[in-house]
């Protein structure tokens, strides 16, 4: 499992998503990249492009390439999938 968390400095929820991913990596054997998107350059409308559909917030999580949502959505898939 390869989890990519979009993020930026500051947000609580970003924190949450990269500690959830630090968990399933020690419990699960995933990986996980952590993208900050101010350092990186990418702005709201190059996530909805690779989104499909209008984004709000920070983070935005993709697991195996596929966007799951936010740090809300992301822990509700880990629970649904048995991994925490």
């Amino acid at each position: 499992m390869h989890i990519v968390i979009f993020g930026r400095p500051g947000c609580p929820f970003c924190v949450r998503a990269k500690d959830l991913a630090e968990k399933l990596e020690a419990s699960q054997g995933a990986s996980y990249r952590y993208i900050d998107i101010h350092e990186e350059g990418i702005t709201k409308a190059d996530m909805e492009k690779t989104i499909g559909k209008p984004v709000e917030t920070v983070p935005q999580v993709f697991i195996d390439k596929q966007h799951i949502g936010g740090y809300t959505e992301m822990e509700a898939y880990a629970r649904n999938e048995n991994l925490i």
